[in-house]
């Protein structure tokens, strides 16, 4: 039973939260790579200095990340204490990013620093960011037909790249020797390891201020605090077993549909997730390492009861069977460049689904669950250098018993937005010829789904390689409860005036290009939820009023017809 009054308890939890803050700004403020310093595409933590556990996650981070870096903390600690890894010193920054190690793809890049108290680890602070290329096959990194990790870049276990606050400049060589665009990655790791120095020094002062016995006793306190919360939220649900089924287009090399198959068994006030008779390993870069799926699991949960305060206690009412032999527990050397950003939202949306029957006033239909990867890498002859271009874009999310589906959100699995157009042409030598929601592409319900992005990228000077690592691309994202599903992805190739759709629809690698060839990308629509023949029929004028759908759209879609030019919407 904790001593501490509430207020201080309180004070306390907002003071750790905004350590977690600070250190994400200043990664992103520091950064050198549009992709983290205007996506965001990084997190920052505090985690436990027993176990790695969770403590503490910035709100500005990833949500993917937020079970992914408390197992990699915890895989550090258990290797330093067997040897391993080098033991820490004051100042030491460990990286690490081998998916088996509790890692997602190779591009998420994790830095892992103590924090000493009295010459003792208090705790440890962890942040991921997402170099825009870490070598392999192709520039960024995202090889669709790769068949082994090895193919998909440079894979580090935990090794000192700061010794007692001093760049290792031998790592650095060895890191510097086997990626693209090297002479740029000093400015991101050089803010990766100042947002964790600005965390040390955050939480010392909190430290002095309370003492280290009474932020011990906060941190216990508010992790059983979560636990209790997210019991009592799970406690509400019908006790039964909730089945659901979500599909990934294909691996990349084997143009077939992998299946995620899950049962949610609610008992009491926990729940227990089975992924059996899921898909087995598959050969290209699809497979989900074991602490991503995981952590796909407890953000989906997060969406669903964001209430509940994050940290470790919040994971404590969730278990979740090893899926064994499927492609959602990937051992080395399985490719694994898919499994954060597509595999990952894949697994959410079959939560989702499951928990759509459970909670129907709660959980939304499927969002677009595409991170939309798109690598572009080449070189600039108006500059004289090559240069690595990754970008991430949003999609629709699903439609809920309230309201319609938010257009254009960030992906399920993070807060990334897609850089600015402006920034990206100024950085990279494209043009935007278009950028603007994807109208029509939101599934059909009483409340429909969020609509996509459409945009296209014209290649302005010299010779260029494209990649594309995304989904959806054959299913569109689910509806729930009589709503129909989102438009599927769509990407289109325009070489030499030819279209060319990758054969996999989503995913290709190593598409050459030159000056006027075009890429287009339609982003995935949300689901629709609940009978579309429900809708409004106001609300279905406003949406063709807006350009939203057409008449003939809004006729086959929802079974109104509204007179040219708009006026009342007649059954």
């Amino acid at each position: 039973m904790s001593t501490l009054d509430t207020i201080t308890l309180s004070v306390l939890q907002a003071a750790l939260q905004q350590v977690c803050d600070e250190m994400d700004l200043t990664f992103s403020r520091a950064a050198f790579s549009p992709v983290i310093a205007e996506a965001n595409d990084r997190s920052d933590g505090i985690y436990s200095a027993v176990d790695g556990s969770l403590i503490a996650q910035g709100s500005q981070g990833l949500p993917v990340f937020v079970g992914v870096m408390q197992y990699s903390t915890r895989m550090v600690i258990e290797m330093i204490a067997d040897g391993r890894c080098l033991a820490p010193e004051p100042g030491d920054i460990y990286i690490v990013n081998d998916p088996y190690l509790g890692g997602t793809h190779l591009m998420d890049v994790r830095f892992v620093m103590p924090v000493y108290r009295g010459g003792k680890i208090f705790c440890w602070l962890s942040n991921t960011g997402h170099w825009p290329d870490i070598g392999g096959s192709v520039p960024g990194g995202f090889s669709a037909s790769a068949t082994a990790v090895e193919q998909e870049g440079l894979r580090l276990p935990p090794v000192k790249l700061f010794k007692k606050g001093v760049l290792d400049p031998e790592i650095y060589a060895i890191i510097c020797s086997n990626i693209r665009v090297a002479d740029q990655r000093i400015g991101d790791i050089r803010a990766q390891a100042a947002a964790l120095v600005i965390g040390q020094d955050r939480l010392n002062e909190i430290l002095d201020r309370y003492g280290d016995e009474t932020v011990v006793e906060a941190i216990a306190e508010l992790r059983s605090r979560a636990a209790e919360q997210m019991r009592a939220s799970i406690a509400v649900i019908p006790d039964g077993t909730y089945r659901s089924q979500a599909f990934v287009d294909s691996d990349g090399v084997v143009n077939e549909p992998l299946t995620i198959n899950l049962a949610v068994e609610k008992k009491g006030d926990t729940l227990a997730f089975d992924f059996a008779g899921s898909s087995k390993p598959c050969a290209g870069p699809m497979n989900s390492v074991l602490a991503t799926t995981l952590s796909s699991v407890y953000l989906a949960m997060r969406h669903i009861f964001p209430e509940v305060p994050i940290s470790a206690g919040a994971f404590e009412p969730l278990t979740v069977k090893r899926p064994e032999g499927t492609f959602l527990d990937a051992k080395y050397p399985r490719p694994v460049s898919g499994c954060a950003a597509e595999v990952s939202q894949r697994i959410a949306e079959a939560v989702f689904a499951a928990m759509v029957q459970a909670l129907p006033e709660k959980v939304t239909a499927a969002p677009a669950g595409s991170s939309g990867n798109f690598a572009l890498g080449g070189n600039d002859p108006a500059r004289g250098r090559d240069y690595v271009m990754y970008q991430i874009s949003g999609g629709g999310y699903g439609g809920n018993a309230s309201h319609d589906g938010l257009s254009n959100g960030c992906s399920t699995i993070g807060i990334s937005k897609s850089p600015p157009v402006e920034i990206m042409e100024q950085a990279f030598p494209v043009l935007y010829r278009h950028y603007a929601l994807r109208e029509g592409s939101g599934g059909a319900g009483k409340h429909r789904g969020g609509f996509g992005l459409a945009y296209e990228v014209e290649i302005l000077r010299g010779e260029a390689r494209a990649s594309f690592v995304m989904d959806h691309g054959r299913f569109g994202p689910q509806g729930a409860l009589g709503g129909k599903d989102g438009a599927p992805n769509s990407v289109t190739v325009f070489r030499n005036g030819e279209a060319h759709v990758p054969p996999h629809l989503s995913k290709e690698q190593d598409i050459a290009l030159k000056a006027g060839d075009r890429v287009r990308v339609g982003t995935p629509g949300g689901g629709g939820y609940g009978d579309p023949r429900e809708r409004d029929p106001k609300l279905v004028a406003e949406d063709i009023r807006l350009g939203y759908y057409t008449s003939e759209q809004a006729e086959e879609m929802f079974g109104i017809v509204v007179s040219s030019p708009p006026g009342a919407p007649r059954l």
